[in-house]
């Protein structure tokens, strides 16, 4: 079975219908049927995080997501282990001319080692280092 890595992006632009890419990822949706997908606790911490000063309603909404999301049996979550940070650092200090962010590099591991190619985002970080990216 395929699988795609799904990053911090594609989730935003999933929950939120303002986002600029809510139309291209609702449209992509139909695509995944058959897929699984494998996402990072970093990266759903990084999709809290975005949607924390949402107010009341948005953070229920956006917590409510991210427990879908723990449910859901096609997706796979990478819990974050010493061995993993370590690894997206040491990926990190390799990049220092790159703007990456730690959750970044870290996912960026998690698909090396997964030998997944594809990732649900539109960064731009993803295809410098070899993956395709779909939004």
């Amino acid at each position: 079975m395929k699988t795609i890595f799904v990053d911090t992006t594609y989730w935003i632009a999933r929950f939120d219908y303002r986002d600029q890419l809510h139309a291209k990822a609702l449209e992509i949706e139909p695509q995944l049927r058959g897929v699984r997908l494998t996402t990072s606790e970093l990266v759903l911490i990084e999709f809290l995080n975005y949607f924390s000063k949402g107010g009341k309603q948005i953070r229920e909404e956006a917590s409510g997501t991210v427990q879908d999301i723990l449910e859901d049996s096609n997706i796979q979550i990478v819990w974050q282990t010493q061995a993993l940070f370590e690894a997206g650092l040491t990926l990190y200090k390799s990049r220092l001319d790159k703007g990456y962010s730690l959750t970044d590099c870290v996912s960026m591991v998690v698909m090396q080692q997964s030998d997944i190619q594809e990732a649900l985002t539109h960064d731009r970080h993803f295809a410098q280092e070899g993956f395709a990216i779909l939004l």
